[in-house]
């Protein structure tokens, strides 16, 4: 159990992306007909519609009907969670990062192993963006995360690797000469 609660923010960021994920897309197949063309609701006039629409590939509908894709959100779902439990203690950034990345993972590959297709509704008309869904966003803002956590990082080793520079050497120390 302590492996588990180690990166709690982790979890919790999986578990609420996820818990949000598939609410929403449970909401869009209560509220909504799959037709052709896409049933579309305005939420904000040519900037933000709802639009039903099911995506059988990957991001941007790549790879489309392609069989193993459920099978790789299952093996990036399943190395996330075990590098969780049983990789090291993650900072703040890294575990919201890779917490999103598995919330968002999980989200479309239980769409993926149920219905064989995603559920997109999120589309942003004034940019003419492919829709997408939130599993999408959480997965980007995982990535997002996770390169601050490396900005941050870098920062850290640039300052230490600093600090070891000015440190001076005709200062005593307690090693002997012949270890300097």
């Amino acid at each position: 159990m302590a492996n588990l609660l180690k990166n709690r923010w982790f979890w919790v960021a999986a578990i609420a992306s996820l818990l949000l994920d598939r609410g929403t897309k449970l909401w869009v197949e209560q509220n909504f007909a799959l037709t052709t063309p896409p049933e579309s609701w305005t939420v904000i006039p040519n900037v933000l519609h709802f639009t039903y629409v099911i995506n059988t590939g990957a991001a941007f509908s790549m790879f489309q009907g392609s069989a193993w894709l459920p099978w790789l959100s299952l093996i990036v779902s399943a190395g996330l969670a075990l590098f969780a439990i049983f990789g090291p203690q993650l900072m703040i950034w890294e575990a919201w990062g890779y917490g999103l990345l598995l919330g968002g993972a999980l989200g479309n590959g239980i769409d993926r192993f149920l219905m064989g297709h995603v559920i997109d509704f999120l589309e942003v008309r004034f940019i003419q963006f492919p829709v997408f869904n939130i599993a999408d966003i959480a997965i980007n803002l995982g990535i997002g995360c996770l390169a601050i956590a490396a900005i941050i990082t870098g920062k850290k080793e640039k300052a230490a690797k600093q600090n070891a520079k000015n440190i001076d050497p005709a200062e005593p120390s307690n090693s002997s000469p012949n270890e300097r």
